[in-house]
């Protein structure tokens, strides 16, 4: 409806009281028309349903104090089709012209040379005729399904090469009992004070008007006449289901993933929430995570890394790789083995990096014994702590 139209429109006489009612009797008399004219008592009568809606809308702009006040300044300046300029303004009587020109913002001539309204008269009363709330009869707007947050564990395997899991998941969803409609018959009757949008409006001051969720059907737009047992009147109730979730490869302890889509059904055909899954992931005996490259501890013994040699060192879920020593390998050195790592984003593998750990035997047999107590001997000259000690004195 257009801004005209509301200015000419007369809602003290749509609810049939005077202009100077009170603002309990305005919602008196908006009570006893909406009982009377409400489409659940006239099911079939089509004009009781526009009677309805016309009452609705007066109501939006009497039951508002300031919308009531900004209607009835536009009112007394243009209610009547014309302007009545003072004093020296051409003459006693009116000049009328088109309320189009101000409403809609005519041309130069037209709506700047009528006193300065050339931006249209609706940006001087906009927040008199924001539609945005109650009692525009806008239907039910859909509602978008809550987001669900849960937990799974993999195994390190699983989180490095992608895993598909059941989760088990609890959340809001349409109440089975009632359809959904929050009603035990499935007859809910639309909010007589929202009709039906689930918001409702207030002045914001400056012009400007905010919505708000309605109260009395918290936000639905409908309310139960006959509650559903189940519910409680709500159209939502708790459900419990078992998904197939996919977790992709390369997922790392902690990590939150979203799934969009999969949360709460939405309501009224609104799309539904998403599914947020925290990953917990178990240890591995032999093989650790760094990013995406993974880790690995390979024991050597004293000859291969003195005098190197070729060692095979295990990987994840494959075969092993061979990997070449040099002579003189120290221990604690850290190779890398390429692409034996985590998936990455893009599909690529990182990096198996192995650690080489010289191992000390606890017990060696007589000949081993006696080999070691020659390679003593042949080496008591040299002191591999004479760079440590020459070190610790220039410090």
């Amino acid at each position: 409806m257009s801004t005209k139209d509301f200015i000419e429109k007369d809602y003290y006489k749509v609810l049939g009281v005077p202009k100077d009612a009170t603002d309990a009797e305005i919602k008196k008399a908006y009570r006893k028309l909406a009982r009377e004219n409400h489409p659940d008592a006239n099911k079939g009568n089509p004009k009781a349903e526009d009677r309805f809606k016309e009452i609705s809308e007066a109501n939006d702009i009497l039951g508002d104090p300031k919308k009531r006040k900004e209607y009835d300044e536009a009112r007394a300046l243009f209610g009547n089709g014309g302007f009545r300029p003072g004093p020296g303004g051409g003459g006693g009587g009116s000049f009328n012209f088109d309320l189009g020109d101000l409403f809609g913002g005519g041309a130069q001539g037209q709506g700047g040379g009528q006193g300065g309204f050339g931006g249209g008269i609706g940006d001087v009363f906009g927040g008199l005729f924001n539609r945005g709330g109650a009692g525009t009869g806008t239907r039910t707007q859909p509602r978008r399904g809550q987001d669900i947050e849960s937990e799974v564990t993999l195994n390190f395997t699983e989180a490095v090469d992608g895993a598909t899991v059941p989760l088990r998941m609890s959340s809001q969803a349409p109440c089975k009992a009632c359809s959904g409609t929050g009603d035990k018959n499935g007859t809910p009757r639309v909010c007589p004070t929202c009709v039906g949008t689930g918001q409702v409006s207030r002045g914001g001051g400056g012009g400007f008007s905010l919505t708000d969720p309605c109260v009395d059907c918290k936000g639905r737009g409908l309310i139960a006449e006959t509650p559903c047992e189940v519910c409680k009147g709500s159209g939502r109730a708790k459900s419990s289901r078992t998904m197939q979730v996919r977790i992709p490869a390369g997922v790392s302890d902690g990590q939150r993933i979203r799934l969009r889509g999969k949360g709460a059904p939405g309501e009224r055909g609104g799309p539904a929430g998403d599914l947020y899954v925290v990953v917990h992931v178990g240890a591995h005996p032999v093989f650790g995570r760094k990013g995406d490259n993974l880790t690995v501890t390979v024991p050597v013994t004293y000859p291969e890394a003195t005098l190197g040699g070729e060692v095979k060192v295990p990987t994840l879920g494959g075969p092993p790789v061979t990997l070449k020593l040099p002579p003189g390998t120290p221990n604690g050195r850290t190779m890398r083995a390429r692409g034996k790592g985590a998936v990455r984003k893009d599909g690529t593998r990182g990096d198996l990096l192995v650690t080489v750990e010289v191992a000390v035997p606890k017990d060696l047999p007589d000949d081993a014994r006696d080999a070691l107590e020659s390679y003593r001997k042949a080496t008591e000259d040299t002191d591999v702590r004479a760079e440590l000690f020459q070190a610790a004195k220039g410090a």
